[in-house]
């Protein structure tokens, strides 16, 4: 799976590219940089739920599920409040965000400021698409929700042998090596 496909695929990257301003080139890779750590919040979230994957699920259903894809692929500019939201519930605070797009920034050749209104449109799209796969198989026992995260990290972080710069820097963010580079970095901002 090619990881942009998470984001609404070339029509999101358009969507997003239309309302930010920027070329669809810049946006591509400033949320290659992000998704892995936007995904990354999901997972912790995941684990930390009383229901796993299906309490994630659920939050996000109730946050707006498939229509937080759809709002960032409408003409209309995107409720980045919703976005927000999500951001504050997979990452717990404003500084881990601000900390997660300045790394993206680093790693991607691409400006913070632009990363930082880019965060709350990827992880909607994000989550709207993990809400839309999982309707769409919803008794697919492993698959869902938990088999699209490991797909798209897998897809970024070079998985099926193919290796790249971005699985280089995922590697570097994770320092305890646990396929999650998200707790590694908030490690760092509470130094």
């Amino acid at each position: 799976m090619n990881p942009i496909e998470a984001l609404g695929g070339t029509q999101g990257i358009a969507a997003m590219a239309r309302e930010l301003g920027v070329d669809q080139a810049m946006v591509e890779k400033g949320a290659a940089a992000l998704l892995p750590m936007v995904l990354g919040g999901f997972k912790s979230q995941a684990m930390a739920q009383p229901g796993g994957l299906e309490g994630l699920l659920g939050m996000v259903s109730q946050m707006g599920g498939g229509s937080l894809l759809d709002a960032v692929l409408g003409q209309q500019p995107t409720p980045v409040d919703q976005g927000n939201q999500i951001l504050g519930q997979i990452f717990g605070s404003k500084d881990v965000s601000r900390a997660v797009a300045t790394q993206a920034a680093s790693s991607a050749g691409v400006g913070a400021d632009l990363l930082k209104q880019m965060l709350p449109m990827v992880a909607m799209a994000a989550a709207g698409f993990m809400a839309k796969q999982a309707a769409a198989a919803p008794a697919a026992g492993g698959g869902g929700l938990g088999g699209l995260v490991g797909q798209v990290m897998g897809a970024l972080t070079g998985g099926g042998g193919q290796s790249n710069g971005l699985a280089t820097v995922m590697s570097l963010l994770d320092s305890n090596k646990d396929g999650n580079p998200l707790d590694d970095i908030m490690r760092m901002m509470q130094r």
